[in-house]
């Protein structure tokens, strides 16, 4: 058996970071904890939780994404929670026990959006093209919907008030749904609808 390796990723978040894991953690899905009461105590989000700093935890495939609270540097906390993750997982102690409640949309547009024809397509784009790059950055994008010529999507992980997924947004994901899906005038995320 090889040996548990966890090595830690900058984002383009600088409040994130991403800490990868050299084994499958949640494979085919994905969880974001933005509080302590979200988690088990007895899994790595409750446990990482107990650090001070930590403001919300991501877990996919193989990796766990953490965003810190301000005032503290990366640099001061790195390698500690890079080598408390792998302890904790070489303990045998579990990835995750529970999954939180999938997180509700912020905009009352939201609720309910009637499917439309365009839905398959748009989330073909976005698995093929967008969601193997955000993932490499530590995060997750995810389709709410298509009304009105606006595709809606909730960024989640290091995405997730990063200071460059504006532009991400507009001039990459909106900019290729633009081209290659007819009737797609804008892209907004959950996070920027009030």
């Amino acid at each position: 058996m090889n040996p548990l390796v966890v090595y830690a990723e900058t984002t383009p978040n600088p409040a994130t970071m991403k800490f990868v894991v050299n084994q499958p953690l949640l494979p085919n899905k994905s969880a974001e904890y933005t509080d302590a009461s979200m988690a088990a105590n007895d899994d790595l989000p409750g446990a990482l939780f107990r650090f001070p700093f930590v403001q919300s935890v991501y877990v996919a495939s193989n990796f766990v994404t953490i965003t810190k609270v301000e005032g503290i540097d990366w640099y001061e906390v790195m390698n500690e929670i890079r080598d408390y993750i792998r302890d904790f997982l070489q303990a045998g102690n579990p990835a995750i026990t529970k999954l939180p409640e999938p997180p509700k949309p912020k905009s009352k547009d939201l609720e309910p959006l009637e499917p439309h024809e365009a839905d398959a397509r748009i989330t073909e784009i976005l698995d093929e093209f967008i969601r193997p790059a955000v993932e490499q950055d530590g995060g997750e994008i995810a389709f709410r919907g298509f009304k009105e010529g606006t595709v809606y999507v909730a960024m989640r992980g290091a995405c997730a008030g990063c200071p460059s997924s504006t532009l991400t947004l507009k001039a990459g994901i909106e900019q290729l749904l633009k081209r290659m899906v007819p009737g797609v005038e804008e892209v907004v995320a959950e996070n920027d609808l009030a």
